[in-house]
């Protein structure tokens, strides 16, 4: 297997986990965030910075991806693409992320 190859596969997981991460936080479930700040749990904010966070990996393996020329967008509904695009974390992506007709469940566990 090429290098190339590795480290397209390796950034596509990646960025995999970014996405679960993300929406792990989305909806409020556990992520590795809460097991380096366990005190932030009795803090407001904790949810939105813990959002913020996985917004920011997520938006950092994108770049590294578009700079290396790998196609992440097909791991997105073209909704997701759009709000990545944008960059921007606003209310509507953190109420629109799943789209409104997706069958598929939010993340387990």
């Amino acid at each position: 297997m090429g290098k190339e190859q590795m480290t397209t596969e390796f950034l596509l997981g990646k960025l995999s986990e970014a996405k679960v991460h993300f929406e792990r936080a989305l909806d409020c479930k556990h992520t590795e965030f809460d097991d380096l700040y366990p005190y932030m749990i009795e803090h407001p904010q904790f949810f939105w910075y813990k959002r913020y966070v996985a917004w920011s990996e997520l938006l950092t393996i994108v770049k590294l991806c578009n700079e290396l020329d790998i196609d992440w967008k097909p791991v997105f509904s073209g909704q997701q693409t759009e709000y990545i695009d944008r960059r921007v974390m606003s209310s509507k992506v953190l109420d629109e992320w799943y789209e409104k007709n997706d069958s598929k469940e939010h993340v387990g566990g």
